[in-house]
């Protein structure tokens, strides 16, 4: 009776159980086995791999042992090849097998023992129960068992069959219910395509009708057009004759003004040489009272007697705000202060160039910074300051160039105090620029009347230069 299981890669070959010789049988040989069908099959594997483990070792054939270890689940699908083969080719270890198997299945073993099954058993059970134990007409009960397995699985088809036919009529009735709803929706459709046709045809009607008025309307129109143009003509012809009287005019008048010119030119003259003679009066009184006076030329600025003494006591003239304070960050704003007439630059040191080369040692930054100023002061020709902190005069410093004044600061006194007083020590009205991106410094030139910018001007412009 052959042991099959479903053909894989891991064995094509079918495997047979032979049993063991009934007492009493003569030992002829024995009886082809019938064909199993596949879930009483795997329910042997499944029962022998359950007990495989409780058998004792030296019971459990050598190619077993190792199966015997894995998890349940494993034992099953892995060892199923080895475990068929052992049934087949070891009957003692077969009856072993049966022995564990029938004691756990209690009743039902002993009935399957006895020749005769339950009604309500698994017959899968049953026959592979039958198999193990092969009593008195094992045969029948696999058989039985192969037959209800078969009823079984066509009845499975045939419900499967009675399924789909349920399923294919709820869809027809389904597609049926669309279908009249879908007709319903074209009948409503097509009366309100109808109601529409209907509506388009009487405001095709109504079109017809206003074209033709239209068109009268426009014949109408063509007919007044052609009395206008004639109309048009007319008085185009009016306006060219009172053109050509206008433009006799106009040489009329040119004529006029061309001899009104000439002598606003002469009077204009007559003013030019009067207005000589008062400012050459005016300039020969002006030298004879400096000569009068006896006035010596200027040689030093506002700025010199701060550097000198160090602005100890603040002036007394503060021009207003409204007098040169105006506060812009666009940096070619330095370049139209710098282009006012006799206009001062202060410039806070450090402040710049810690901002534009910050890299560089003290010394370089003053050097870089001052050289610089040389070069606009020689450009423009206006008074430029340069301040920076220190609490006493640094020695060795280089000439500076010309045009350029360096200042350090006291002890005790910063660059900006210093800065603030330059700036007071200036006339009203003369424009003074300082350079510095520190905002209290800058607020406070404002508040007498300097322009302060910020260091990024002043380095544009060196940078340009």
């Amino acid at each position: 009776m052959p042991l099959t299981e479903p053909h894989d890669d891991r064995s094509s070959a079918e495997e047979s159980v032979v049993g063991a010789p009934e007492p009493g049988e003569d030992p002829s040989p024995p009886e082809p086995e019938p064909t199993l069908p596949e879930p009483v099959r795997q329910r042997i594997v499944t029962l022998t791999a359950a007990v495989l483990p409780g058998l004792p070792a030296d019971e459990v054939p050598v190619p077993l042992r190792r199966i015997a270890k894995f998890a349940p689940n494993r034992r099953a699908r892995l060892g199923a090849p080895v475990i068929a083969a052992q049934l087949t080719a070891d009957p003692l270890f077969r009856q072993r097998v049966t022995a564990r198997v029938l004691a756990d299945a209690g009743d039902l073993g002993a009935a399957v023992v006895e020749g005769t099954a339950p009604a309500a058993a698994d017959p899968v059970e049953v026959a592979a129960l039958a198999y193990l134990a092969r009593p008195r007409g094992w045969r029948e009960l696999i058989e039985a068992s192969g037959e209800a397995v078969r009823a079984e699985a066509d009845s499975a088809v045939v419900a499967e069959l009675v399924r789909e036919a349920e399923q294919r009529a709820t869809r027809a009735e389904h597609d049926r219910a669309v279908a009249r709803v879908e007709a319903e929706k074209l009948r409503d459709e097509l009366a309100r395509v109808r109601e529409e046709l209907g509506q388009l045809r009487e405001e095709a009607r109504q079109l017809a009708r206003t074209l033709r008025e239209t068109q009268a309307r426009e014949r109408r129109a063509t007919e007044l057009l052609a009395t206008e143009r004639g109309r048009a003509a007319r008085a185009a012809a009016d306006a060219d004759a009172e053109l050509r009287r206008a433009r006799a005019r106009l040489a009329e008048a040119e004529a006029a003004a061309g001899v009104a010119r000439a002598s606003a030119k002469e009077a204009r003259s007559v003013d030019d040489a009067r207005l000589w003679l008062l400012l050459e009066t005016i300039g020969q009184a002006a030298v004879g009272l400096r000569r009068e006076l006896a006035l010596d030329p200027v040689d030093t600025l506002p700025a010199d007697f701060v550097a000198d003494a160090f602005a100890d006591q603040p002036g007394t003239a503060q021009a207003g705000p409204a007098t040169r304070a105006r506060d812009t960050d666009d940096p070619a704003r330095l370049d139209q202060l710098l282009a006012l007439p006799r206009a001062h630059l202060v410039v806070d040191g450090y402040n710049v160039t810690k901002r534009g080369f910050g890299e560089m040692s003290l010394e370089q930054q003053r050097k870089r910074l001052i050289t610089g100023l040389g070069g606009i002061a020689a450009q423009t020709g206006d008074e430029v300051t340069v301040v920076f902190d220190g609490a006493e005069r640094i020695h060795g410093l280089p000439p500076a160039p010309r045009g350029v004044r360096v200042l350090f600061s006291r002890k005790g006194e910063t660059a900006d105090e210093l800065i603030r007083r330059l700036v007071r020590a200036e006339p009203a009205g003369r424009p003074v620029v300082v350079v510095s991106s520190d905002r209290e410094v800058a607020d406070g030139v404002r508040r007498h009347g300097a322009y302060p910018l910020g260091a990024d001007s002043l380095l544009r412009r060196l940078a340009r230069s």
